[in-house]
């Protein structure tokens, strides 16, 4: 069996890491999801600007909200939630 692919992309990894832990640093997310801290970044911006996510600055730490109501991209799922993805995948806090 080849473990060349996953079924997330890294957005949905980040994504998924954020609704497990909405104060969690950037660094420990690339840890987490296998990636650079820079590409973590570059991921955060990209979920921000299509309104997934919110920031906000908590002293010297971020709080990230996610858009639980934002419509999944794909034509095949776009009628399903960013919340019901993350519900189905157990990862989505009480």
């Amino acid at each position: 069996m080849s473990k060349s692919w996953t079924f997330l992309s890294h957005h949905g990894h980040v994504l998924i890491l954020l609704a497990k832990n909405p104060d969690e640093t950037i660094d420990n997310l690339a840890l987490q999801a296998g990636v650079t801290s820079r590409s973590v970044t570059s991921i955060l911006k990209d979920l921000e600007g299509a309104e997934y996510i919110t920031k906000r600055k908590m002293g010297r730490r971020n709080h990230y909200e996610i858009n639980t109501e934002g419509p999944l991209r794909h034509p095949t799922s776009a009628h399903r939630t960013i919340g019901e993805l993350i519900q189905s995948l157990g990862a989505l806090r009480s």
